[in-house]
């Protein structure tokens, strides 16, 4: 704890030599996984460092209007982008974002949350989940990474695809427990850092480790960022040991370094 302590104080000092510099609006996209982590650790950033940080909300990938890639592609501004390792990548070869920029965050799993007051049905083995997902009356699941592993990967894995098929549905933009929560569904996976923000559910808990699907996610700054110099700082600053317990409270798992 001492230790910790001593990390943070001397973050916060080296943060706040940055007040004395000119103050700059970073904006920063940042997509479903690390959004909670983002919104506990940037007012402490922008208060120390004298910048002001504004959030872009996003997907990292798809057709939807709000996706990072999709609003690179327009011609919006950022100066940082958080999101799904392998989708960053993707505009690292475009040339969209600088490779020497790139910084791995978090990693995170795919976690299972029922409505509130729901009795919670075991899924801490494999056997157990299969008969969970052959149980449920309907299925809920994202429209980013967790998903498109959730559809093309792991039903056929269980053996379930032909029996889940018709009961389950991709939702698109909003949060999958959202529409549990509203009784839309009956059961709603999503990463762990995604689903525990949302009221009205109960967390079940994660798919067995040996169904998972680990998404890490990173951030890179865009080579027409407008203050690559603060990005590079903010990005330093969230990829710190000193920030992992806060990290770590919104659901997701420290990357190994």
């Amino acid at each position: 704890m001492k230790a910790l302590k001593q990390q943070l104080a001397a973050l916060t000092i080296g943060l706040c030599t940055l007040a004395s510099a000119q103050a700059e609006q970073l904006d920063v996209m940042t997509s479903g996984g690390f959004t909670a982590a983002f919104q506990r650790l940037s007012p402490t950033y922008a208060q120390t460092s004298g910048d002001t940080v504004d959030t872009i909300l996003g997907p990292s990938m798809g057709k939807a209007h709000e996706a990072i890639p999709n609003r690179l592609a327009r011609g919006e501004n950022a100066d940082v982008v958080i999101m799904v390792g392998y989708a960053l990548d993707d505009l690292i070869k475009q040339g969209v974002v600088d490779p020497a920029s790139k910084v791995d965050l978090a990693d995170s799993r795919i976690g299972m949350v029922v409505k509130q007051g729901a009795a919670k049905p075991r899924i801490d083995t494999e056997e157990a989940f299969r008969k969970t997902l052959l149980d449920a009356r309907s299925i809920a699941y994202s429209d980013s990474a967790s998903g498109v592993y959730i559809q093309n990967k792991l039903f056929k894995q269980l053996g379930v695809e032909q029996q889940v098929g018709s009961k389950a549905k991709m939702i698109e933009r909003i949060p999958v427990a959202s529409v549990v929560a509203s009784g839309q569904y009956e059961v709603g996976f999503q990463q762990v850092a995604e689903l525990l923000p949302v009221p009205g559910v109960t967390f079940v808990g994660k798919i067995p480790e040996s169904l998972q699907s680990v998404t890490r996610y990173s951030a890179g700054i865009p080579r027409n960022a407008k203050h690559p110099e603060q990005a590079r700082k903010l990005l330093a600053y969230l990829s710190s040991a000193a920030v992992q317990p806060e990290v770590n409270a919104t659901g997701l798992d420290s990357v190994p370094r």
